[in-house]
């Protein structure tokens, strides 16, 4: 699957004093992204919920190369590089006119929203995968 990009502005609420985006906040921005991606699919988070499917992160590497601050307009990329039934592996990338500012290795996990046992995605899912 192509890299899906996501546009971004930070806000006040997203810095700390000195303006400057505080790191949990970099894995908002991705988390948007790969919800945006999901959208983009044609599924929506609540439909999953409403199925009884929950994704969570299950491993996550990040690494922080520069910082960005208040106002500048980010990009945040969303890329599947590995699936099987049950996991998706994204490489994400948050941006800043063109520049690199922090990348992560994300892996999700499809769970059962009862049990928490994982489930194998939902056709919809699995069909744009397999594509």
């Amino acid at each position: 699957m192509s890299e899906f990009q996501h546009p971004v502005t930070v806000y006040i609420e997203d810095t700390d004093a000195g303006g400057i985006v505080y790191y949990v906040n970099y894995l908002k921005f991705m988390e948007r992204a790969r919800s945006e991606w999901l959208k983009q699919l044609g599924i929506t988070q609540r439909a999953l919920l409403e199925d009884g499917i929950q994704l969570v992160v299950h491993r996550l590497e990040c690494r922080y190369a520069k910082p960005a601050r208040l106002d500048d307009e980010l990009s945040v990329s969303a890329e599947v590089k590995a699936h099987s039934a049950c996991r998706l592996s994204f490489h994400q990338v948050v941006q800043h006119r063109g520049e690199p500012l922090c990348h992560a290795t994300v892996d999700i996990a499809c769970l059962d929203a009862a049990s928490l046992r994982p489930r194998r995605w939902p056709a919809s899912l699995g069909k744009a995968l397999s594509a």
